[in-house]
């Protein structure tokens, strides 16, 4: 099958009279497109320059495949302008909180821009994102891991940083330690914990902190959202670790800043598929990290 580089390269050739106007034309080195038009005429069998020391032309079969070539390449930059004037595909996935905060507005500005465009959006935590977005089932996914939790596999994936969001220590009032120096998770080995429903994962950040800090937290309670937590820490059942964005207001807990271990964090990328060249991922990761900042 014809590399469509290569025949560029080509017809390059005969538009320019030379193999170095032609790597021009193409953003390369005259090596590289002199190596280019070598595996071209290899792949097809047949000789299409003539290369001297100081010229080079096409034969009468490099003629032919410029003239059919220039049909080829016009089809293809056709298609590809239909296929954008059309609007093309971007297919979302985010997390709860990313996508109240800045993933439905940014997704609401891309539609005011390009009404044609086919959206669609799911909410997904990233346990789930990454791997239906390994399998090509959406495009772009916002997800986020907790600092320490391990690295998650991101074969085939590129991620970038959004914004990465610093945790704190929610206490009820009788448990705030005096002064105002920032405690480590460590000094409440003691007490009942509230964290969230998954024990594994990207989500498991009471575990890892725990952990981290040399010991086991005692998990009396788990909820899914940080409002539920925060209820339960106002209500006297335990401690828990919040992101402070998260934290509306302060009634009936006390937020203590975190000592160690470092890196306490919650950091929210976009994550997409490597060499995925769809246009609306890029405008999308710009208008998200805009939001963001």
């Amino acid at each position: 099958m014809l590399n469509t580089r290569r025949l560029h390269l080509l017809v390059a050739v005969a538009d320019t009279g030379s193999i170095a106007g032609a790597a021009a034309a193409a953003g390369c080195s005259a090596a590289a497109a002199s190596q280019q038009l070598g595996i071209l005429e290899s792949d097809l069998g047949v000789p299409l320059l003539e290369r001297t020391a100081r010229s080079v032309r096409l034969t009468h079969a490099g003629e032919v495949l410029v003239e059919r070539g220039r049909g080829i390449l016009a089809d293809l930059a056709s298609a590809e302008q239909e296929v954008h004037s059309s609007g093309g595909r971007l297919r979302v996935a985010a997390f709860a909180t990313a996508t109240t905060r800045f993933v439905a507005p940014a997704l609401g500005a891309m539609r005011r821009r390009h009404p044609a465009l086919r959206l669609t959006f799911t909410e997904l935590e990233p346990e789930a994102a990454l791997p239906t977005l390994r399998a090509g089932e959406i495009d772009v996914a916002v997800t986020h891991r907790y600092a320490p939790s391990p690295e998650p596999d991101l074969r085939g994936l590129v991620q970038s940083p959004l914004v990465a969001d610093p945790m704190v220590l929610a206490v009820p009032p009788r448990l705030r330690p005096a002064g105002d120096a920032p405690v480590r998770p460590a000094d409440f080995a003691d007490a009942e914990w509230i964290a969230a429903r998954a024990e594994s994962g990207f989500q498991a950040v009471t575990e890892s902190v725990a952990r981290a800090a040399g010991f086991t937290a005692r998990i009396s309670h788990r909820a899914d959202s940080y409002q539920a937590v925060l209820a339960l820490v106002a209500a006297d059942l335990g401690v828990a670790l919040i992101l402070r964005s998260a934290v509306t207001s302060l009634a009936g807990i006390a937020l203590l800043e975190i000592a160690g271990p470092p890196n306490i964090v919650r950091q929210v990328q976009v994550t997409s598929r490597r060499g995925d060249r769809n246009p609306a991922i890029g405008e999308l990761r710009r208008e998200l990290t805009r939001r963001v900042r």
